[in-house]
């Protein structure tokens, strides 16, 4: 091998190992998201099933701590409970994503519900536009005695880094978790989960629940394609660069 070449392969070396590497990362979040593109459609799936089925009794009072989220959520119940009105918490929410009829700035209404046994759930009951935040406008909803209610479970929302602070002199939240709620308000011990009530709808319509249909964005396909264009991109830029002339 002449001393040319020698320095040639030398020169190689290093820009070499480092496309090497980015060629391995980009080859590694291409097979990243193809597994993630697995995993969403077992999801969603999973999620199509359970808002399919039919209603199933509410999870026993001594089972609660033991609640698995990833293994209930999104399931349907349906039970018998007392609403108490007296005590809904307005959420914020500027539509839905698993509501296609919910669109515009509006409020979840929140209220917690006893059970015949003295155990406490609390429901969504539903969507409540702007301008009908006052109960007194809507009172034809607030039905007294037991109610027969059909919905899913859910579990509390994560506060994000740009939520506001929960308004609790208006009684206005901006995150749907009960269980600050409850501690905040004194409803006392409720359920890990809460229920988003789909069924029945109220005298007068409002608050308006609603079946929720999860709707999971699934872009991970194309977002595989784009790390495997990237890394062919680089190992055909690469191989130019190497074989030009001008380079020496």
């Amino acid at each position: 091998m002449t001393g040319d070449a020698r320095r040639r392969r030398r020169g190689l070396l290093i820009p070499g190992l480092a496309a090497f590497v980015a060629l391995c990362a980009l080859l590694a979040l291409g097979t990243w998201q193809l597994e993630r593109k697995a995993w969403k459609e077992a999801l969603i799936a999973t999620l199509a099933e359970r808002v399919a089925a039919a209603p199933a009794e509410l999870p026993a009072r001594a089972t609660w701590d033991r609640l698995d989220r990833d293994d209930m959520e999104f399931r349907r119940v349906a039970f018998s409970a007392e609403l108490r009105h007296d005590q809904e918490t307005l959420v914020y929410t500027a539509g839905s994503a698993l509501r296609s009829d919910v669109s515009g700035p509006g409020y979840w209404a929140f209220a917690p519900a006893r059970l015949a046994d003295g155990s406490v759930v609390v429901v969504n009951r539903g969507y409540v536009p702007e301008g009908r935040q006052n109960p007194a406008s809507r009172a034809a909803g607030q039905v007294s005695g037991t109610v027969q209610l059909i919905g899913a479970l859910r579990w509390p929302e994560a506060r994000g880094l740009f939520a506001p602070a929960d308004d609790l002199a208006r009684n206005l939240w901006f995150v749907r978790d009960h269980r600050a709620m409850a501690a905040a308000r004194n409803w006392g011990a409720v359920a890990p989960f809460y229920v988003d009530q789909e069924a029945p709808p109220p005298p007068g319509g409002l608050p308006r629940p609603g079946k929720i249909v999860p709707q999971l964005r699934n872009d991970h396909l194309q977002y595989a394609l784009t790390w495997y264009a990237l890394a062919l991109v680089l190992v055909v830029v690469f191989v130019i660069w190497a074989r030009n002339p001008a380079r020496e």
